[in-house]
């Protein structure tokens, strides 16, 4: 038995997120569809993190168990021939026994892109969230730094969230302008909560739209009072961008 690690590419908009939903196409189902086309196995690919409906991501990591005689880093290429268009595996390989797609990660990094506009713009609209309104970046910025560090998140997680602890570390958090009028909000982690990536975005825009007052940001973390951060911006600006792991 061999465990394979894969790289997996997708655009998030067709699917209701990575884990597998009765009658709903998933991701994580997808890709075990198209690993039994592909060798006549049925295996569990187990992924670092399920992500959300409408969540894309650049490279998510996963792993699963096989019998396979294919050498490991060929099957990417295997496997991409049964799956979607929207749906690509990009590397695969084999690793230790002991690794684990999900326990073994050590910082993920997440971004958020949004743009302004009155209208849709074809180009950006199933990829990036769009604000109606003028968007002050200057003033968004002066919020960034209080996310910073080692804090307790509660009030940045849906009310679904069920863990042992809502403390988390935010390595990085960096908003830039990334074209006419569109925005890219980079987030790296030690991990995080149910919702967490996108309640952060959605309180940095607001403070952006004057909404809330960038000085509040850190009294607002230390209430751990749901209710006291912005909205939850939409899925569709959320991709994952990379998974880091130890010894890989």
């Amino acid at each position: 038995m061999k465990r394979i690690k894969i790289d997996v590419q997708y655009k998030g908009t067709n699917y209701s997120g990575w884990q597998i939903q009765p009658n709903k196409q998933t991701i994580q189902g997808e890709l075990q569809e198209a690993i039994f086309k592909a060798l006549n196995e049925k295996v569990e690919v187990v992924g670092s993190g399920r992500t959300d409906a409408g969540v894309h991501a650049l490279k998510q990591v996963a792993h699963f168990d096989t019998e396979t005689k294919f050498k490991p880093d060929k099957l990417w290429a295997i496997i991409n021939k049964f799956l979607p268009e929207d749906i690509k595996v990009l590397a695969s390989c084999e690793v230790s026994s002991d690794f684990h797609a999900r326990f073994n990660s050590k910082r993920k990094t997440y971004i958020y892109n949004f743009y302004t506009s009155l209208v849709d713009l074809p180009l950006l609209k199933e990829t990036f969230a769009r604000i109606r309104t003028d968007f002050n970046f200057e003033l968004a910025k002066k919020a960034c730094s209080a996310f910073l560090g080692e804090h307790d998140f509660a009030a940045f997680c849906s009310s679904k969230t069920n863990v042992e602890s809502t403390v988390r570390t935010i390595y990085n958090l960096e908003l830039k302008a990334c074209g006419s009028n569109s925005y890219c909000l980079s987030v790296c982690g030690n991990g995080f909560l149910y919702n967490m990536v996108r309640i952060i975005a959605g309180t940095i825009i607001d403070v952006g739209l004057g909404f809330i007052n960038p000085n509040d940001v850190p009294d607002i973390i230390k209430s751990k009072n749901r209710s006291k951060a912005g909205k939850t911006a939409s899925a569709c600006g959320l991709c994952l961008k990379e998974v880091e792991y130890n010894d890989l």
